[in-house]
């Protein structure tokens, strides 16, 4: 898309000042965490929704701070996408046409959608081609007041923040038992001998690396998992993230969600996952445990989006469904994030500060 038209759009909308007061800050994003010299950059967006339309305007800085920055850069806009849709032709376009070793990143208030021709994956596509990027996702559950609640997160000191995940992937990294207790009735075990966790720093420098912003988690996919999960901070289903209303509990035995009990949140859930063993070539995958992750952000704060929400300093999730694209073995079709408050975190018997 012609970026003067997606601008004459944005003051159309009434949206451009908030680009307009945010987007310097953004130039962080190409000089830290992706470190853009020369490459082709492709900033990828959709219009979001009348009264959410976070997307567009980070897209908006994005563009904005890659003209001030003398970056290269195409813009490629189309409508959001929910889960199984496909992408617009113009986005898989200029995916196709976009030369190895360039950057891509994308702000988008659902998916991607499928690339068709592309393959299946965003993320193996941008492996195959050697592309570095950063994602922002599922902003279609945020209102476009809490704007700042996005962006705050975003503008952090990295170099503090991954010095603070090292620290605990290092530790992670040697333990063979995690046991994460919460006030609120959460006590699940889980075996990581031999698991390397991942820290999602925010800083994507080397080839074919890429990630989240707003950063600040580290993960692992667990060999196995044991116990109960009360999950009261919020909830990704097939449809959005919830807020939780009424603690969803999870019982957990050898990796498998056996029951999910709660209210409508946890019905919301539990038709996600029916939903899910319907169309999956392998139903029995649906329901594992397939994350453990620490939300390491001191500037993030629960809006009810995942991506953000999984983030925030003071919480632990863990995922149902697949984790084959972190170093697990499970592959299937969904990936839903559970937010939880307080977590207690005990590696091989001894608690561990966050």
């Amino acid at each position: 898309m012609d970026t003067d038209k997606f601008i004459e759009w944005l003051k159309i909308e009434g949206l451009y000042s908030n680009v307009k007061s945010h987007y310097k800050q953004f130039k962080m994003i190409y000089d830290k965490c992706l470190a853009v010299n020369d490459e082709q950059v492709l900033i990828i967006g959709d219009y979001g929704y009348p009264t959410r339309r976070v997307s567009p305007i980070l897209i908006g800085c994005y563009v904005m701070s890659a003209k001030e920055l003398g970056k290269k850069f195409s813009l490629a806009i189309q409508e959001p996408k929910a889960v199984g849709e496909a992408a617009d032709d113009e986005v898989v376009e200029s995916l196709f046409s976009l030369p190895e070793k360039s950057v891509i990143i994308q702000a988008l208030s659902g998916r991607i959608g499928s690339l068709k021709h592309l393959g299946k994956s965003f993320r193996g596509f941008c492996k195959a081609k050697k592309h570095r990027f950063v994602s922002t996702m599922s902003l279609g559950d945020i209102d476009t007041f809490l704007l700042k609640r996005v962006i705050q997160p975003i503008m952090v000191d990295y170099d503090d923040m991954k010095e603070r995940h090292m620290k605990l992937k290092k530790i992670l990294d040697k333990a063979k038992e995690v046991r994460v207790t919460t006030i609120a009735g959460t006590d699940i075990t889980f075996d990581i001998a031999g698991v390397d966790s991942i820290s999602a720093d925010g800083v994507y420098n080397d080839q074919s690396s890429g990630g989240n912003i707003p950063a600040g988690e580290v993960y692992l996919p667990p060999n196995n998992s044991n116990g109960k999960v009360v999950i009261d901070v919020s909830s990704r289903n097939s449809n959005c993230t919830a807020l939780i209303q009424k603690p969803i509990i999870l019982d957990v035995n050898d990796s498998r969600v056996e029951s999910i009990t709660g209210g409508e949140e946890a019905e919301l859930l539990e038709k996600s996952l029916r939903q899910a063993e319907a169309k999956a070539k392998y139903p029995e995958r649906v329901r594992i445990i397939a994350e453990l992750g620490i939300g390491l952000n001191q500037k993030a704060k629960i809006v009810g989006s995942t991506i953000i929400d999984e983030k925030a300093l003071g919480t632990a999730h863990i995922a149902i469904g697949s984790n084959y694209w972190f170093g697990g073995k499970n592959r299937t079709i969904i990936h839903l994030d559970q937010i939880f408050n307080k977590p207690r975190i005990f590696l091989d018997g001894k608690r561990i500060r966050i």
